[in-house]
């Protein structure tokens, strides 16, 4: 088929724009499906930048908090887009359309100069935290980025550049890593504070650990989430805390959802937190308000963090709870139940056999444990029998004891973790 000349120029640098993207030494052909993506992301940088120059865009501000003292440490900026017609969106929904695009750079620098002017408000009111934003990688990597930055510093004199933070983004995306360390040497210079975020989330992490100037490691939320149910993100969790203070980092867990999350994290030696648990990100006006009427959890301040040794016993109660759990479910008919029944092979049942023989062996809350735990699973095989059988009614009927039994056990587990303080 035959296509004129600026189409084929066209083509040519749809093509090339794309092997840019895909680093050097690289080529790419031209394919349709590719032409509809690039006019899909033409289209958004488009949108985008009108939305910009007609002040759609807007920062919330999610609080962060020392769980353990209840002390105000900072906030968040988080961008939100007030669509005209979609409504109010979040990051996710268009800032992935600019990716790699010099409009990020021009978004990225109006967020952090709009921050900066709402610090300055604050400051006149009486009110002075540290807010971080989030710049991408490209962004940081930009020849000019240290001038640029200064340059937005300096039109806000009245701000102590310490109260801004910038939080890494994409942080694979830094190959030069000897590069990127300079870069905020010389911003830090400018009295900038780096932190990296959604740490843990890819393979470079340690790389960047041990060479770039950071003060603060952020754990990604998909972990914290899961933790009350999952004990290999409590591994996690317990592997990125012990490399945070061997390298002498705060770290701070984004995702804490409920008392509960704040109450293992503190017990695990994490004391910093942002979350629903704490507060939503809001608008700019509705922080003064927040930070008057803010309580810290009274359970969060007595919390201690537990040694080393106590953690296996944390983690085998989670999981037993977990364990507890898919029995509800499959007995409420939405789940298969694919773990064993054998109270020796669970993980509370593995403890109970070693280390905790060895630990205490003849206590009395040890002994009252080991017999629960036998009962829990003993109950849970008879009620699974039932269910088999299709004796709906009687498994209703017994279904009580096994929450009794889970309560009872966990009463005495929590007991237990208290002789382990002492």
């Amino acid at each position: 088929e035959d296509v004129d000349a600026d189409l084929l120029l066209r083509q040519a640098d749809q093509a090339m724009y794309q092997a840019k993207l895909s680093g050097k030494n690289h080529y790419e052909f031209f394919n349709l499906k590719q032409n509809d993506m690039l006019i899909e992301r033409y289209e958004a940088i488009k949108n985008i930048k009108k939305a910009l120059a007609a002040e759609e865009f807007v920062l919330y501000y999610q609080p962060k908090v020392n769980m353990r003292t209840g002390a105000i440490i900072g906030l968040e900026a988080l961008i939100r887009w007030q669509h005209p017609t979609k409504g109010f969106l979040n990051p996710l929904e268009f800032l992935p359309l600019i990716a790699d695009h010099p409009l990020s750079i021009h978004l990225g620098e109006w967020v952090i100069n709009t921050a900066l002017i709402q610090i300055e408000q604050w400051q006149e009111s009486g009110i002075s935290l540290v807010v971080s934003v989030n710049i991408s990688a490209y962004q940081l990597m930009k020849e000019n980025f240290v001038k640029r930055l200064s340059s937005i510093l300096s039109a806000h004199p009245k701000v102590n550049p310490a109260l801004l933070e910038i939080e890494i983004l994409e942080m694979s995306r830094l190959k030069n890593v000897f590069r990127s360390s300079e870069i905020m040497i010389a911003c830090k210079k400018l009295g900038i504070v780096f932190s990296l975020d959604d740490f843990s989330t890819n393979y470079s992490s340690l790389t960047y650990l041990k060479q770039l100037p950071i003060k603060l490691i952020k754990i990604d939320q998909s972990f914290v989430k899961e933790m009350l149910h999952n004990s290999n993100d409590l591994a996690i969790l317990e592997g990125i805390i012990s490399l945070a203070t061997a390298f002498g980092h705060e770290i701070i867990a984004e995702g804490v959802e409920t008392i509960e999350h704040g109450e293992l994290l503190l017990q695990m030696g994490c004391e910093l937190a942002q979350g629903y648990a704490i507060s939503p990100p809001m608008p700019s006006e509705e922080i003064s308000p927040w930070v008057t009427s803010w309580v810290n959890p009274k359970i969060w301040e007595t919390q201690t963090s537990k040694m080393k040794t106590d953690l296996p016993l944390l983690f085998a109660t989670i999981e037993h709870q977990t364990w507890v759990d898919s029995v509800y479910s499959l007995l409420s008919g939405k789940y298969s139940f694919a773990e064993s029944l054998d109270h020796t092979q669970c993980s509370l049942g593995k403890w109970l056999e070693n280390e905790g023989f060895k630990r205490f062996g003849e206590n009395r809350y040890y002994l009252d444990i080991k017999c629960l735990h036998y009962k829990i699973h003993h109950l849970a095989s008879e009620l699974i029998a039932l269910y088999m059988q299709g004796e709906n009614f009687k498994v209703s009927q017994r279904v009580g004891e096994l929450h009794h039994l889970q309560d009872e056990l966990s009463l005495l587990l929590k007991k237990l973790g208290e002789i382990t303080k002492s």
